[in-house]
């Protein structure tokens, strides 16, 4: 009997979500995946955003530290700074992650929410800091998508 490969979602497209009292939010349900445990959640230090990835995503990002020019208390300090802030979730029956209090409160979620897709992981930003950053990226995008020849 072959084994069933493991499914890949990409997480492609912007969502908007509302928190509830208890910082509970629903995960876009194509991005759900029953066989994903756990994601994983840090606010980037330089970051208005929570960004949210599974565990081969979080491997590849100590894969780049290990590999990275760096000095050995470089990387360790990296490793500890990264590793220190995830803090990890389980999406309930109903798509549902429950989001830490000091993860909300660093990036300034409170009620509306947008779910923000980069492939292989995804962001969620407070709904107003979503709106002014992508205004102000638009002319880089437009910049960007015309070298690529989109």
């Amino acid at each position: 009997m072959e084994l069933e490969p493991l499914r890949q979602v990409h997480y492609l497209g912007t969502h908007e979500r509302t928190l509830d009292a208890k910082n509970r939010v629903a995960v876009p349900a194509p991005w759900v995946d029953d066989q994903v445990e756990e994601l994983h959640v840090i606010a980037p230090p330089h970051g208005d955003y929570l960004l949210v990835m599974p565990r081969r995503e979080m491997d590849l990002q100590e894969e780049r530290i290990r590999t990275a020019k760096l000095s050995e208390m470089e990387k360790r300090d990296a490793i500890r700074s990264f590793f220190g802030g995830v803090k990890s979730v389980t999406p309930d029956k109903q798509g549902r992650v429950l989001l830490h209090d000091d993860q909300c409160k660093a990036v300034g979620l409170t009620d509306e929410v947008v779910f923000v897709g980069s492939k292989s992981r995804f962001e969620i930003w407070a709904k107003d800091r979503y709106a002014t950053r992508a205004a102000a990226t638009h002319e880089n995008f437009k910049n960007v998508a015309d070298l690529i020849g989109l």
